[in-house]
Parts: structure tokens; C-alpha cells; sequence
């Protein structure tokens, strides 16, 4: 595998990228919990001054954020994605709500008979869809993640982006929960329903601190796969620079609906011309130099880069999992409505 650069100083996979000075999560401030009425960390179980979270009072700049975000994404969940969320992911049955007066346009076979009969004119029954789908978050913080070149981190970008889709989930009465995941399982929060627990997911998202720097999606998909029991829509948010990750996926989409979301900077699609640099891994701390000087140095990174895209898109395309591409020097809006509106068409062809 290769990386990707960027101007922060970190390496992804086994790329490796400039470092700057003061990059480590800068303005950002943690919070640790301790209560695990709705959380459990797995083994590896994480030292306690860096993985367990100890609740010291929320910052108020990090409630703030999320407000933030709230306000930013409850416009766009109300006037475009509510009706494509409902659209697309449908519920697991209908169920009989009334009965009223026929009205023209009524569909002739949801007439009431036994009612038609005995009030001597025509009566409907109508029917509500049952809902209570469940929405897991599976957002990647490693630490490939924590970087970006353009408007934002890829992780700011995973969670406005995970905020966009839990707002939309609750409001059609589905129960929404995230997985935050490393080369470890980091932090769990069951599905569950309303604003109070979107917030709650919000603020775990901005302020939860990882132990491991890594990427295990196939530990992930076994953590979900033990754990879910019945079938679930999982947003898997990362951008996917993991090894091996072809069974683990196939196994977890023959069970739940999959839906990929990769995030990615326009920045690790090329190697700039910045003479001799350092690179270092974000994922494993490992430094070298190379002369990017260099064109033939230059191509052979940008051939393998689009190598990995391609290769990617065949994975998912040959496991029926959806792609939704993402980038820190864009929005989500267009992409987002765009898996929307295909997934709805493939429904209807089906």
C-alpha cells in the first residue's frame, strides 16, 4: 500500500508526507467519561490516561461545535435529505393505522368490505409504515484521518458528514448509534432514538480521544458481525487504507446494507515538487526522506495511487457495496444526494 501526502506531517499506509510543526490535533480539546451505561471498549483495553474517557465536564467550545453542527445540518436534513433517507431505506413492514371514508384516487384494493357493508358506502383502511430501522456509524479515527490540506480535516469532514445522517435517521424514527474505530475498537454507543442522543453522538465524535493510530477494518466488521443482530444500514466512514479487507466486507454485506463512505484530500492524489522532504507515518510514527524533485518519483506515486482508487472501486463494485466519495475540498450535499437518488432508482428497477 501506498500513502498519501500531506502538509501536516503524517503518512498513510506506507506513504510517507512533509511534516509541519504543531500539527497534533491543534484547537482541539478532550473530554474524558466514565460512565459506560450506553459505551464498552473492547480488548485491547486501552491505558487509562489515554483511552478510557472520564467525564470532567464537557468544554464549552465543544458545545458550541456541536451546536454548530446541529444547526448546519438540521436545515439540510429538513429540506433535502428526510424525504431521500425515507425514500431509500424503507421499514421492515406496513402496519394498519385507520379506517376513513373512500376519497377519488384511493386505491380500490385497501376498501373495507365488512365496512362498506355496514355503513352502506365505501370505506379504505390505511396503513402506516413500521420504521424502527436500526443506523450504525462507523466512522475511522486513525491517524491517517487528522489531516487535511484544503478546507478541513478528513476527520471534521466524517463527522459533519455522520451528523448529517443520524439527524436524518432520527427523524424518520430510526435508532442511530456509532462505532469508533482505530486498529482497535475504540468506543461504542448503542442505537438509540431522539435529538438528546444525536447531541450526545456529536459530542463523543468531536471529542473522543483514540489509543491506537492504526486501520483493522476486518476487526471491525468481526466486532459488527458479533454484535448486530438483526440487519442494520452501516455507514463505514474512512478512507479505507487497510490490507485484507476483501472477505471481512463480503461477509458483513451478505448480513446488513453497506454503504462505503470514503473520505479523501485532493492532496494525496499527487506528489508536490517541494525538492527533499521528510515523510512520516501517521499509522506507525516511521520517517524516511526522498527527493521529490525527482519526476519519474513523482508519476510512479501518482500511478499508484490511482492503482489503489481503481482498485477499491472494483472491491466494492463486485461486493454490491455503494460508494460515496468524499473530499475535504468539497461538500457531501451533492454526493450524498446522489447515492439517494441512485439507490432509489435501483429500487424501483427492482
Amino acid at each position: 500500500m501506498i500513502g498519501r501526502r500531506t502538509p501536516i506531517g503524517r503518512r498513510r499506509g506506507g506513504k510517507q508526507i512533509p511534516r509541519l510543526e504543531g500539527e497534533e490535533g491543534e484547537g482541539r480539546r478532550w473530554f474524558r467519561r466514565s460512565s459506560r451505561r450506553d459505551r464498552h471498549v473492547l480488548p485491547p483495553a486501552a491505558p487509562a490516561a489515554a483511552g478510557e474517557a472520564v467525564r470532567r465536564g464537557v468544554p464549552p467550545e465543544i458545545l458550541r461545535q456541536v451546536k454548530l453542527i446541529e444547526l448546519r445540518t438540521r436545515g439540510l436534513v429538513n429540506s433535502l435529505f428526510t424525504g431521500e433517507y425515507r425514500s431509500v431505506f424503507k421499514g421492515q413492514g406496513m402496519e394498519f393505522s385507520e379506517v376513513r371514508e373512500y376519497q377519488p384516487g384511493d386505491e380500490v384494493r385497501t376498501i373495507d368490505w365488512n365496512v362498506t357493508a355496514r355503513m352502506r358506502r365505501p370505506f379504505v383502511k390505511r396503513y402506516i409504515e413500521e420504521r424502527e430501522l436500526t443506523v450504525m456509524l462507523a466512522v475511522d479515527l486513525s491517524g491517517s484521518e487528522r489531516f487535511g490540506t484544503v478546507r478541513r480535516f478528513k476527520s471534521e469532514l466524517a463527522t459533519e458528514l455522520a451528523a448529517v445522517l443520524a439527524m436524518s435517521a432520527v427523524r424518520n424514527n430510526d435508532r442511530v448509534g456509532i462505532v469508533l474505530f482505530t486498529d482497535r475498537i475504540e468506543y461504542v454507543l448503542p442505537p438509540r432514538k431522539g435529538r438528546k442522543h444525536v447531541l450526545r453522538l456529536l459530542r463523543d465524535l468531536l471529542t473522543f480521544e483514540p489509543v491506537g493510530r492504526g486501520t483493522d477494518i476486518a476487526g471491525l466488521t468481526n466486532h459488527l458481525a458479533r454484535t448486530l443482530s438483526q440487519k442494520t444500514i452501516i455507514f463505514l466512514i474512512s478512507d479505507f487504507d487497510a490490507e485484507n479487507i476483501e472477505r471481512p466486507l463480503k461477509v458483513l454485506a451478505q448480513r446488513h446494507d453497506v454503504v462505503a463512505v470514503t473520505v479523501e484530500d485532493p492532496s494525496e492524489r499527487e506528489l508536490p515538487d517541494v525538492g527533499l522532504a521528510r515523510f512520516v507515518d501517521p499509522e506507525t510514527g516511521a520517517t524516511f526522506e526522498i527527493d521529490t524533485n525527482e519526476r519519474g518519483v513523482r508519476a510512479e506515486y501518482e500511478r499508484r495511487v490511482a492503482l489503489e482508487r481503481d482498485a477499491r472501486k472494483h472491491l466494492l463494485r463486485r461486493l454490491a457495496i455503494d460508494e460515496v466519495p468524499v473530499t475535504t475540498e468539497g461538500n457531501y450535499i451533492e454526493p450524498l444526494l446522489r447515492f439517494f437518488r441512485s439507490r432509489e432508482t435501483k429500487g424501483r428497477r427492482r
